[in-house]
């Protein structure tokens, strides 16, 4: 029987149903680093099963894998056999499949190459205006809003307003430039990027939009809990309530912001790690979860 209409289903669950199981429960914030891979792989599973849907729906009446031209052989079905010629449907198969995955990969190298344009002309205006502090490790930027931000990549730089530097404490000031230095050593622009890529490419599906937007934010928490280890939650709040208004130019990472609110909520709330029983479990969620599209291909046991 022909793996399409499993496949459409799984599609669908997937792009439209398994956002909204995400975005209502209460796990991802307490372990952002796992919120933002399970994201990352549930966008991984729909881009592997349209591909795979797109292929099923254009060889109807054979299985996936024989239309693929062996591509999915191993699946156990006619092991040994001689695989047919590739027709017209066939192609037709491998093209779909093929242009959705070039769309992804293209839509990344753009949105990499785009963000490291941004930011070395923002690294040529950085050296016209601003001033290198040893002290700090940044760059100090005269501007009357307390902010701060960081250009990732080949030469990472952090930028700091000099309003920053004389209203924030030492602490709060050291605790903003760990949260910076964590965006810096995690490569959260990369990341971000692949979360862009995938909304560029199925910017109509719910979890194309979640994902990007939640992974903005997961990966903000991820930089405040590494800040965290060093200094105290007051601290970290305080300072992210001095930057809230502060925004970051194109292609950087900012430790204020427009969720500068729900991460405040979060660092000065409760903290409840999660159960080390969900933390495994989700974990190897997120292992599996990109693999699912091509059991429901190839169903194990089919003859």
């Amino acid at each position: 029987m022909n793996a399409a209409p499993a496949l459409v289903g799984y599609t669908a669950a997937v792009g439209f149903a398994a956002p909204r199981l995400m975005l209502r429960s209460s796990w991802p914030h307490r372990a952002p680093a796992l919120a933002a891979a399970v994201w990352h792989a549930l966008a991984v599973s729909f881009s592997i099963a349209a591909a795979l849907s797109a292929a099923s729906l254009a060889l109807p009446t054979e299985h996936l894998h024989a239309g693929l031209v062996g591509l999915l052989h191993t699946c156990g079905l006619g092991v040994g056999a001689r695989q047919p010629d590739p027709d017209t449907a066939d192609r037709l198969a491998v093209g779909v499949s093929a242009v959705i995955a070039v769309a992804l990969v293209a839509s990344f190298a753009f949105h990499v190459l785009r963000a490291r344009l941004a930011r070395t002309q923002h690294r040529e205006a950085l050296d016209l205006v601003g001033r290198h502090s040893a002290r700090l490790c940044a760059t100090v930027l005269p501007y009357d809003t307390p902010a701060a931000y960081c250009l990732p990549g080949r030469r990472p730089r952090i930028v700091i307003s000099d309003a920053a530097v004389r209203r924030l404490t030492p602490d709060q000031l050291d605790a903003v430039l760990k949260h910076e230095q964590a965006h810096i050593a995690g490569r959260h622009h990369l990341v971000l990027a692949a979360a862009e890529a995938f909304h560029s490419v199925f910017r109509w599906v719910p979890l194309a939009r979640h994902a990007r937007q939640q992974t903005a934010l997961l990966l903000e928490m991820i930089a405040d809990d590494r800040a965290l280890r060093s200094h105290s939650h007051e601290v970290l709040a305080t300072a992210m309530y001095e930057m809230a208004a502060a925004r970051a130019p194109k292609g950087t990472l900012a430790a204020g912001g427009p969720n500068a609110l729900i991460r405040m909520k979060r660092v000065l709330g409760p903290r409840k790690a999660p159960h080390p029983a969900l933390w495994g479990l989700v974990a190897a969620a997120a292992v599996v979860i990109p693999l699912l599209p091509l059991l429901v291909a190839c169903p194990p046991g089919l003859d």
